[in-house]
């Protein structure tokens, strides 16, 4: 990887962790985070391996920078999973049907079915509790996280292009077929 390249990551971490900061608080462990963004271009940008790598000492610096509970090993899973979905989704193709796709899975998978279960193991309530609970969060926040995104990754793919993150696929048709 190059220079360049590590520091456009040392950035997005620090914006990530920036981001991490502001949330609206639903009940007493569910918050609305807005750092998604964030973890999507990521995996769109960097290697598999890199994106993972980002997603574990992401979630370990925040943490200890700002922690919000106590330190839970189950917490840095869920951040490289998500990594993982978003990467093995939207690598090969950013489209909407792929964004719908990573989304929910991450939304379901992800944040209902593990983290239902890591606030069970953690807090006084039951699975099914959590589990409603965020069911109800992330099934009503997906589209607008969708709509979000699809905005936001038109508005910055053309400066992720330019900084050489992601590869211009249409330019590069084109290069293919002028050979």
């Amino acid at each position: 990887m190059t220079t360049k390249k590590m520091a456009y990551l040392a950035l997005l971490m620090a914006l990530h962790i920036f981001l991490s900061f502001f949330y609206i608080q639903v009940s007493d462990n569910l918050r609305i985070y807005f750092t998604f963004f964030i973890v999507i271009i990521v995996a769109i940008a960097f290697p598999l391996k890199i994106a993972l790598g980002y997603a574990v000492i992401e979630d370990l610096i925040a943490f200890f920078i700002y922690p919000t509970g106590p330190f839970f090993i189950g917490y840095t899973l869920t951040a490289l999973l998500s990594m993982l979905i978003y990467a093995l989704v939207l690598q090969k193709h950013v489209n909407i049907k792929n964004i719908i796709i990573a989304k929910t899975l991450v939304n379901l998978l992800i944040n209902v079915a593990l983290g239902s279960l890591w606030s069970a193991i953690l807090y006084s309530r039951g699975f099914l509790y959590y589990f409603g609970v965020s069911f109800f969060k992330n099934v009503f926040l997906l589209p607008l996280e969708i709509v979000l995104f699809i905005i936001f990754y038109r508005l910055l793919s053309p400066l992720l292009k330019k900084s050489g993150l992601i590869i211009d696929k249409e330019k590069l048709l084109l290069k293919k077929k002028a050979s």
